[in-house]
């Protein structure tokens, strides 16, 4: 499947918003959005207003690009969203954090989503004792996620372990390097800097 592989930083200088594509730097004086706080190209100085299509159209662009999926993946998750009961906006971001990479990067054990699916890839994470190797893995609540125990012993995860971070509500870890999804996160826990009842009616047009 076809994945951006430019500059991560431009697609934050192109939303005007920090999508933290790229962990610890995001947080840093290194950031770009912090030094250039405009748009990239040669006119992204002169941006003009935007119309309301501009402003769902950017509001669905950040949000794929704040969860790294491709248009196909993010529109199969929005008609998915559809069919289930409740308010359709907030199922397709509850849908997006359920993914096992956005799991494992809400856990603190990948430093940005990016890293967070190239490790699922690699088979470091088990579910439900189960080693499973797909970033786009939903995991539904009362799931058990774990570190493999092979992987414990490398520098990677050791220096991953060090640090410590809050971990989301809808989250519990324990203290062998397991955690449990508790529930499905509410719109209050997920910290997605997007609108999305724009991107409800971006396509819903």
């Amino acid at each position: 499947m076809a994945r951006y592989t430019g500059a991560v930083c431009k697609l934050c200088r192109r939303e005007g918003k920090k999508l933290f594509l790229k962990g610890e730097r995001c947080t840093s004086s290194k950031c770009s959005l912090e030094r250039r706080s405009y748009a990239p190209g040669q006119h992204g100085q002169g941006r003009k207003k935007l119309t309301e299509y501009g402003l769902q159209l950017r509001a669905k662009q950040a949000a794929r690009r704040y969860y790294g999926l491709s248009e196909s993946q993010f529109h199969k998750y929005f008609m998915m969203a559809v069919r289930q009961a409740g308010v359709t906006g907030e199922n397709l971001l509850r849908i997006c954090e359920s993914r096992l990479d956005n799991v494992v990067y809400s856990l603190g054990w990948a430093n940005s989503r990016a890293e967070a699916r190239q490790l699922v890839t690699h088979g470091h994470f088990l579910v439900n004792g189960r080693r499973v190797d797909i970033p786009s893995y939903l995991c539904k609540a009362g799931d058990t996620v774990a570190i493999s125990k092979s992987s414990l012993d490398s520098e990677k995860f050791k220096s991953i372990l060090e640090k410590t971070g809050t971990v989301p509500a809808w989250l519990e870890t324990g203290d062998d390097n397991t955690a449990k999804i508790v529930a499905l996160p509410t719109r209050e826990q997920i910290e997605v800097p997007v609108e999305e009842h724009l991107i409800v009616e971006f396509y819903s047009r």
